[in-house]
């Protein structure tokens, strides 16, 4: 039962070493990963310990516990690579997209937009080099983080004929 415990162990503590770190254990780039060694580890060590408690043939604790192991190996890597297919990747810029001002934006002081773009669901803080009122439709020309700097958007031409 003793091998069954230490190989528990050295899976908690791999889990507890990758889940923070990430990519750092991944093997053939992404084919498997340290998560998923490590709650593999865990389950071999849990069933092979469960098994020799109840006083099974020590044939059937390492039978039992490598299928077990395995199984969720797979199972654990197929919800990693589908949590790495959602990730954002890197930051969308919004230089160039058009909106409204929702609050005042002056000089000296910050104001809101709601910007026209379907991934933009919230208003962002805005800023400007001249004063911008409520309801006059802006462009983004520059972003940092979460805010955005925005100049009045060019008139359309008159449709005098």
């Amino acid at each position: 039962m003793i091998t069954f415990i230490i190989i528990g162990s050295i899976g908690l503590l791999l889990l507890l070493v990758a889940l923070p770190l990430g990519d750092v254990f991944d093997i053939g780039d992404g084919a498997l990963s340290g998560t998923s060694l490590g709650a593999g580890a865990v389950a071999f060590g849990a069933i092979g310990s469960i098994v020799t408690a109840n006083g099974l043939p020590i044939v059937w604790a390492y039978a039992a516990s490598a299928v077990f192991a395995i199984l969720t190996v797979l199972g654990v890597q197929v919800m990693v690579n589908r949590l790495r297919a959602t990730e954002d990747g890197r930051p969308r810029t919004l230089v160039g997209v058009a909106g409204t001002v929702t609050a005042t934006i002056t000089p000296s002081r910050a104001g809101e937009v709601s910007l026209d773009d379907p991934s933009e669901l919230e208003r962002r803080l805005a800023w400007a080099d001249v004063e911008i009122a409520e309801g006059t439709r802006v462009v983004v020309v520059e972003q940092s983080g979460g805010r955005v700097k925005v100049r009045p958007a060019a008139a359309a031409p008159d449709d005098a004929v």
